[in-house]
């Protein structure tokens, strides 16, 4: 009996091992099958797009900011775009470039002929373009490949192909037909702000080229002729012409907004000396100074009044000058010192870079001028140093600078 128990318990226990096993077997397979279920139906509906990736948003890091290059303190020499256009001659101002203070050239763009001096492409302008400059590209590039600073002069006001092509943008006499200057020169009328979009394209082109700073020349009425046949219509009453000049400019400013260039205006030596526009061009160097980075006044000694012309000659800063082509260092100084002390009461933010005389003025007569040379410029860069200035461009319209008087690199 005991035998018989024991094998009945053992053959109970085999088989209710044997069910486990085979349960657990069933198990594992369902198991199995609902992975695998689950598996093939996720993807099928990852596939068919029911789920879609979710994207983790990576923030972007900024574009480090390109800083500016520091300012140029200029030390100018203007020549023509005849000069600017063959490469043998421009040479001679590089090498002064590379061998002195010079730093800075300053080349015709559009000159006051009207000429546009390189093959421009602005609508309308085919007339006005000259092509003597044959690669204005190059020429720059050479320069650049100096570090000379290239700045390029844009006549504003005085052009008689822009007002012929366009008369109805010309200043017109009490006749209704154009009029012109003691030149037989014909100019815009600066009331009519359509000419503003040409001479902005122009300073545009300017930059486009390549060109580090535009210098606007003629930033005014004009100044001789016979003024009192001029008409400006009901705009001539409804505005000053100071308040057009300072518009214009600030117009300027505003369509070089998105070029990387810099803007500078030439004014008369004369518009410094007087407060408010005396000479009735349109030149408040009051309101000048904030619509500019640069303005570029032109203390010419030979320019202001001699004792000659008015009987008096002319007084700088408290001093009468009777012959001031003859006192170099004195008229600029002086010059320079009044603009100085005006400064804090008008504000702005403009640079100051006076043009400097480097031609000589025999027209004003025996015993009212002096023959420029080396030690004449030295002098006027002298005093500019002295008043506490920087910068400075000489002005010779044939290109021949007194090279004596620039201090070797």
């Amino acid at each position: 009996m005991q035998r018989q128990k024991r094998i009945y318990f053992g053959y109970n226990g085999w088989k209710r091992e044997r069910r486990r096993k085979i349960r657990l077997i069933l198990l594992c397979g369902l198991l199995i099958a609902a992975l695998c279920g689950a598996f093939f139906g996720v993807r099928y509906l990852v596939e068919n797009g029911y789920f879609s990736k979710p994207e983790i948003a990576l923030e972007e890091e900024p574009e480090p900011e390109e800083e500016p290059p520091a300012p140029v303190k200029v030390k100018g020499l203007y020549i023509s775009a005849h000069v600017a256009g063959i490469e043998d001659r421009l040479s001679n101002y590089i090498k002064i470039c590379d061998t002195t203070e010079v730093n800075a050239i300053v080349i015709d763009v559009k000159d006051d002929r009207g000429q546009i001096t390189f093959d421009s492409a602005i609508d309308g302008a085919s007339e006005a373009n000259s092509n003597i400059i044959p690669d204005i590209g190059k020429t720059i590039s050479l320069l650049k490949s100096h570090g000379i600073y290239t700045i390029a002069r844009v006549v504003c006001f005085k052009d008689p192909i822009w007002s012929r092509l366009n008369p109805e943008l010309a200043i017109s006499n009490t006749k209704g037909a154009p009029w012109k200057d003691n030149s037989g020169v014909t100019w815009l009328d600066p009331y009519k702000t359509e000419s503003w979009d040409y001479i902005a394209a122009v300073a545009k082109e300017a930059a486009r080229v390549g060109f580090d700073e535009v210098q606007l020349d003629y930033v005014r009425f004009p100044s001789d002729g016979r003024l009192r046949e001029i008409t400006y219509g009901d705009a001539g009453n409804e505005k000053s012409k100071a308040d057009v000049i300072n518009e214009f400019l600030t117009y300027i400013r505003a369509s070089l907004s998105e070029e990387r260039i810099k803007l500078s205006a030439d004014i008369f030596g004369i518009a410094v000396v007087n407060k408010g526009d005396l000479e009735n061009i349109g030149q408040d160097f009051e309101l000048l100074v904030q619509s500019a980075d640069c303005i570029c006044p032109m203390i010419y000694p030979s320019h202001f009044s001699n004792k000659r012309q008015n009987g008096i000659g002319q007084e700088i800063n408290l001093v009468i000058y009777e012959a001031p082509d003859k006192q170099p260092y004195e008229v600029v100084y002086n010059t320079l010192l009044l603009l100085k002390a005006r400064l804090p009461e008008y504000g702005g933010h403009a640079v100051i870079r006076p043009y400097l005389q480097d031609f000589t003025a025999a027209y004003l007569g025996a015993g009212y001028y002096l023959s420029y040379e080396a030690e004449q410029v030295r002098e006027q860069i002298r005093a500019v140093y002295d008043a506490g200035f920087e910068e400075w461009i000489l002005w010779n319209a044939s290109g021949t600078y007194s090279e004596d008087a620039f201090m070797m690199m």
